[in-house]
């Protein structure tokens, strides 16, 4: 593990104070846990952004076989 620094308010160090405490786990531990949360979280709406950008990406292309008639030449009859 990598040592980091980092500021918080009081208010965010009073309430991850208050979760330490109530929970008997480490400040640190939540820290990491939230870090991979949000790491999980951004992920994730990266992917779903990289589908929506890529829906009907060839929809405007005339060079491409038809793919319904390639599709139905494979079906076994």
């Amino acid at each position: 593990m990598l040592r980091t620094q980092v500021y918080l308010t009081k208010k965010e160090r009073d309430g991850l104070d208050n979760v330490a405490s109530a929970t008997g786990r480490k400040q640190s531990e939540l820290i990491r846990e939230a870090i991979d949360r949000f790491l999980d979280s951004s992920e994730e709406r990266h992917r779903e952004i990289a589908l929506r950008e890529a829906a009907g990406l060839w929809r405007d292309r005339h060079d491409l076989p038809d793919f319904s008639d390639t599709r139905r030449s494979w079906d076994r009859n």
